[in-house]
């Protein structure tokens, strides 16, 4: 039986930028990550809307999500002043994670994920 990671991450697996940093946050950090079209997500208390609409993660009892979500991994991966220009600037990183997850399909979006398929 496969022990569970304390850190689940629950993504678009259908986005390649999702994918990518999944990969790059899995180089550093040991998390369950979870396609939300392939997931149960009743057993996090989550909803099909929740998780279409932004990255998840389940840790120490609590779920974070968008922004925060991405926030909370940078911190766990070592990126601490990223997490915390995140965090810190409140609406803004809010606004960040959004415009981004709304432009999966941009070209600067496709140069991030081949920046992140190459980042250690």
């Amino acid at each position: 039986m496969k022990v569970q990671s304390s850190i689940v991450v629950i993504y678009d697996g259908q986005c390649g930028f999702c994918q990518a940093s999944v990969n790059w946050i899995q180089r550093k950090v040991s998390v369950e990550a979870k396609a939300f079209q392939e997931t149960d997500l009743s057993q996090f208390g989550l909803t099909i809307e929740q998780a279409s609409k932004s990255v998840q993660v389940i840790a120490q009892g609590q779920t974070f999500a968008g922004a925060a979500a991405i926030s909370y991994l940078l911190k766990q991966r070592g990126n601490k002043v990223l997490s915390f220009v995140i965090t810190a600037t409140g609406p803004l990183g809010r606004w960040g994670y959004n415009w981004v997850a709304t432009h999966r399909d941009s070209r600067l979006v496709a140069i991030a994920t081949k920046i992140l398929e190459r980042s250690k």
